[in-house]
């Protein structure tokens, strides 16, 4: 059992005993003992006095020895609880409950039970609110991604979800699809935009008005991320947050956030570290630090890359009435299979080549939308000049190439090619191939067109 397990065990115990959650602190003091951490390590960590933690700690042992009809201490919480999920946990015939010694932990009190093969649905009609939302005209066929991303909210109870693509990719459509999925399992569903750059108290604050319209929202940070933490506990949630790339700084690697905006991290971090039945999915063009560091070693933070649409963006061009479909495919790849660069690519090939594609690939070069165009230009504008550098080197590449020679070909330290080439893979912006031991690196034909030109200019 990984950190998460036994933490959501012990959960699932206190609940049963004490008909409450793990509070935060219970959290923390749990997974230091189970990361065999001393309580000194742990006051300091939470800011508070060494003997207040060896009191709460010894409540904690009490509660879970009397689940457990055995003696529990700091030194051997993990072995017991490990032993408690794979020897005394037995499914109850013919009953929606599991047991534990002589403890009945139903699905309905406690969050985190597998007993149940298929997901329970709420018992009163979900709260949705999508007043944020775009509205979606159409839909093209997403079913592997649709299917991947359900089930790791239903069945492995994700607490975050990265859905990160290229701008266009179609992550606002499929997130939104999702939610009309799987509407019917959640308490309170949400959709907010974070493309003006909300502040994480102004996020707080709209989020916690919804839960309880009528309260005074703290001005604490802490006291507001606990409030909510405490509604996804109570109630099941789904929380997408869209546009999350506009938290990050311009001009710095990926990742980093503007000034003022560095409590997001801490957000992130405390909702895939609580112990609730949410889920929050972020949406963006570059993946956030912490989760790259929190999906290492935390099996509710994933991320799932969107890609090409594939042989479903064959419908785009057909609504456009273009002709030469056996080209289709060829265009497509082109493309990425970004629904928003097809659009505006086959309204182009329309207009000036009669909805010819076989015309259209013949050019000697590609040729890219303006309105594309000044898409492209909106996210090149966002890197490093390391980045921009490396984006003109690998433009200017007949072939895909590795690592020492990008280094060989550029007037650039070890350090900065490296911490480039990482930002750039988060953003999203490379190509790679695996070729024996070795990565070679390239970026798609319109990313290299658009760079191409923007250099020729």
């Amino acid at each position: 059992m990984d950190i998460a397990e036994v933490i959501r065990l012990a959960d699932q115990l206190v609940f049963a005993k004490t008909g409450e959650h793990l509070d935060y602190l219970q959290e923390a003091i749990l997974r230091g003992a189970i990361q065999d951490r001393k309580y000194s390590q742990i006051a300091e960590d939470s800011h508070l006095s060494e003997g207040h933690i060896r009191d709460v700690a010894s409540d904690l042992w009490k509660i879970l020895s009397d689940v457990l009809e055995e003696n529990v201490s700091k030194a051997n919480v993990r072995f017991i609880l490990e032993r408690a999920k794979f020897y005394n946990y037995s499914s109850a015939i013919g009953r929606d409950y599991v047991t534990v010694n002589n403890v009945n932990i139903c699905p309905e009190s406690s969050t985190y039970s597998k007993v149940t093969q298929q997901p329970q649905e709420t018992s009163t009609q979900s709260h949705i609110d999508l007043s944020d939302a775009p509205e979606i005209f159409t839909f093209y066929d997403r079913t592997d991604s649709l299917t991947t991303l359900e089930n790791w909210i239903l069945q492995d109870r994700c607490r975050i979800i990265a859905l990160l693509g290229i701008n266009g990719i179609g992550k606002t459509t499929l997130s939104l699809r999702l939610i009309e999925q799987i509407k019917t399992h959640f308490d309170y569903v949400i959709y907010r935009s974070l493309r003006f750059s909300p502040t994480l108290n102004a996020t707080l604050t709209n989020l916690l008005q919804i839960f309880s319209p009528e309260a005074d929202i703290p001005d604490s940070i802490e006291t507001q991320l606990s409030q909510l933490i405490d509604y996804l506990r109570k109630y099941r949630c789904l929380i997408v947050l869209d546009d999350v790339q506009m938290l990050f700084s311009e001009g710095q690697l990926a990742g980093q956030y503007k000034s003022g905006y560095e409590d997001y991290r801490l957000f992130f971090k405390r909702i895939s570290e609580a112990c609730h039945q949410s889920c929050l999915v972020l949406n963006s063009w570059e993946k956030p630090r912490e989760v790259a560091e929190l999906e290492r070693k935390n099996n509710c933070v994933r991320s799932f890359v969107l890609g090409s649409l594939g042989v479903a963006a064959k419908e785009i061009l057909r609504e456009q009435n273009l002709s030469d479909e056996d080209c289709w495919e060829t265009l497509i790849d082109t493309y990425q299979g970004n629904p928003l660069w097809l659009e505006l690519t086959a309204s182009l090939i329309q207009e000036l080549f009669g909805g010819r594609v076989e015309e259209f690939l013949q050019c000697d070069a590609l040729i890219l939308d303006d309105s594309l165009k000044a898409q492209l230009d909106q996210q090149f504008q966002r890197l490093t000049p390391p980045e921009q550098a490396v984006m003109i080197q690998l433009a200017n590449e007949s072939e895909p190439v590795a690592l020492p020679q990008i280094l060989k070909a550029m007037q650039i330290s070890v350090s900065d090619l490296v911490n480039a080439m990482r930002s750039l893979g988060r953003r999203l912006l490379l190509e790679t191939k695996e070729q024996g031991k070795t990565t070679f690196f390239s970026l798609n034909p319109v990313w290299k067109q658009y760079v191409i030109s923007m250099t020729e200019e």
